[in-house]
């Protein structure tokens, strides 16, 4: 299941957050999103999840329009957003278990205990949200993003807050679901599109500025530096 984004706009009054751009996103391949501040990245996220409704232009998850098909999209997609909206008054397994019932799945017991497992909070599952590391917060937001095993995950800065032992792990599972799923990661980190990405689009007030494979995109422009070529392409 692919993701699809067609001439895809948004403008505020005159300002335009983001500029007819298309590109798309295939599984086995996890696409690193990149731009600077106010590139129009959180506001691109936005409107592929049907969070916020494009001026022009169209956007489709696994075929399903994020716009007029909005409830099916939403079955086969994991969303992490930058900054993740959990109940920090439940406990880690309690949010999940919720979580497991919003989605109506079969054996909710089992998927959390799947899922607490596979982002390592089995030492945290059972203290409140609130009393959690900025680091272990992100892996609850992960966490709910994947319990239903969607076919499409969207990551908007999912490494954020991790200690250098815990972007290992995520790193490893981020990697380990990208085989056969569609990723796309947000992130201002070059060593996360370096060890993550096969493929690159990078956004510059609002245009795309480049769009392809991560060691094509090094050939042309003749150096294995990505942050060299992120800001040749965004100054």
């Amino acid at each position: 299941m692919s993701i699809q984004v067609e001439g895809l706009s948004k403008t505020y009054g005159q300002q335009k957050a983001v500029d007819n751009i298309s590109f798309k996103a295939v599984p086995g391949k996890v696409l690193g999103f990149l731009g600077p501040n106010g590139a129009g990245k959180s506001t691109t996220m936005r409107m592929l999840t049907g969070y916020l409704k494009p001026t022009a232009g169209s956007a489709s998850l696994g075929g399903f329009d994020t716009q007029r098909q909005s409830l099916e999209m939403r079955r086969i997609l994991g969303y992490l957003p930058e900054n993740t909206p959990l109940y920090t008054d439940m406990y880690v397994r309690e949010f999940l278990t919720f979580i497991a019932d919003t989605y109506q799945l079969e054996k909710p017991g089992i998927k959390v205990k799947e899922v607490i497992g596979r982002v390592g909070l089995g030492d945290e599952q059972h203290k409140k949200i609130s009393m959690l590391s900025k680091g272990y917060k992100q892996r609850v937001g992960l966490a709910q993003a994947i319990i239903h095993d969607p076919r499409i995950l969207i990551l908007d800065e999912p490494t954020t807050g991790l200690d250098p032992n815990q972007l290992t792990d995520i790193r490893e599972l981020i990697r380990n679901l990208g085989k056969d799923k569609t990723v796309i990661l947000s992130t201002h980190i070059m060593q996360e599109v370096e060890a993550l990405c096969d493929q690159v689009v990078i956004i510059n007030k609002g245009k795309i500025v480049a769009d392809s494979l991560l060691n094509e995109l090094k050939t042309k422009h003749h150096t294995d530096s990505l942050e060299e070529i992120f800001r040749s392409l965004t100054n």
